[in-house]
């Protein structure tokens, strides 16, 4: 949950990337040399991750965006696009078998995770209802408002397969953001919302603290070295963000995250490592900054790069591409993604 209460994660570098991205309310075509190598990121017979009883998102989800102060129009087409390759084909390696992994998981039943993703609705709070400084518990209050406006657009109260994103723009301050999280997932409480329903909180970051949460298209202000095989233009520049912009290509990746995680422990009693659900490790929360075989140290991994020092591991509808991080695969017991080379 990204830890959803949080964990730190410092890239052993300079860099020391963080970006936990979760609280509780409370992420080159190979050469053969390198294709033989024995590559097993963030393996470990160490990781304690089980299944908790409670229950995964297996219907098919309605997804609602929240879009919460003032949003660039071309940001918006890029997270949409992102959302629509969740559940779309695309040229392989794509979001869509990025996502499969994410299905691994299941509930009691023997339910898979969800296939089928689709942008139900939005809603625009660009009068900043509840300000610009926000608690974590006011991403509740967003929610609440966002589906009691007495106006038609009002998005419905879903509690059956309905998951809210709330999305805060650059000039929006959020509890610990930039400071411990990028972004968070839990569920809502009946006593604020009316229902118990999941949600996950995301914040734009390109002006705040792209060198916390736009990793790896940005680095740390104290950093004078980009993280090593960024390969950006001539090879010493940080790799640049495939949809132009470092502060939502890295947003996506925390979405992506969040995703993950909301989906398999939507109630925060499913799956996660650990023992203390107030601050459990989830699927993604294992393979931070983990984008492309051979990850670790602050190293991204062999990730595709086009021109122009364009980096990305994923292909998306629309010819979009994306960099987004890798999750725990249950079944080879490593982080995997589908730009893996073994």
């Amino acid at each position: 949950m990204q830890n959803l209460l949080l964990q730190c994660f410092f890239f052993l570098l300079s860099l020391s990337f963080f970006s936990s991205y979760a609280a509780l309310a409370f992420s080159q075509y190979p050469n053969r040399e390198f294709n033989e190598a024995k590559n097993y990121e963030g393996s470990s017979d160490l990781v304690d991750l089980r299944y908790h009883m409670g229950p995964v998102l297996a219907s098919p989800m309605n997804l609602y965006i929240i879009w919460y102060g003032h949003w660039n129009p071309a940001h918006q087409s890029t997270i949409r696009d992102f959302i629509y390759s969740l559940s779309s084909p695309a040229p392989y390696p794509s979001v869509s078998d990025w996502w499969r992994t994410v299905r691994f998981y299941t509930d009691q039943t023997g339910s898979n995770i969800t296939s089928n993703i689709v942008l139900c609705g939005e809603s625009f709070d660009s009068s900043y209802s509840h300000g610009s400084y926000l608690s974590r518990l006011a991403i509740q209050s967003i929610i609440n408002t966002a589906v009691t406006i007495s106006n038609h657009r009002a998005l419905p109260l879903n509690p059956h397969n309905g998951l809210y994103l709330v999305l805060t723009s650059s000039d929006v301050r959020v509890q610990d953001f930039c400071r411990a999280v990028c972004g968070f997932h839990y569920f809502t409480f009946p006593t604020i919302v009316g229902v118990t329903v999941p949600y996950a909180w995301v914040g734009y970051s390109g002006s705040q603290c792209p060198g916390m949460c736009a990793y790896p298209f940005a680095w740390p202000d104290y950093s004078k070295t980009p993280p090593p095989g960024a390969g950006g233009v001539g090879g010493s520049n940080v790799m640049r963000p495939p949809n132009g912009d470092a502060g939502v290509d890295g947003m996506i990746s925390v979405i992506a995250h969040e995703l993950a995680e909301v989906s398999s422990n939507p109630l925060v009693n499913a799956w996660y490592a650990g023992e203390d659900p107030t601050a459990p490790t989830e699927i993604a929360d294992l393979c931070m900054g983990v984008y492309g075989t051979g990850a670790g140290g602050g190293y991204v991994g062999k990730v595709y790069k086009g021109s122009w020092g364009v980096g990305y591991n994923v292909n998306g509808v629309k010819g979009r591409k994306f960099m987004i991080q890798w999750v725990w695969n249950p079944v080879r017991r490593r982080c995997f993604g589908p730009n893996a080379l073994d």
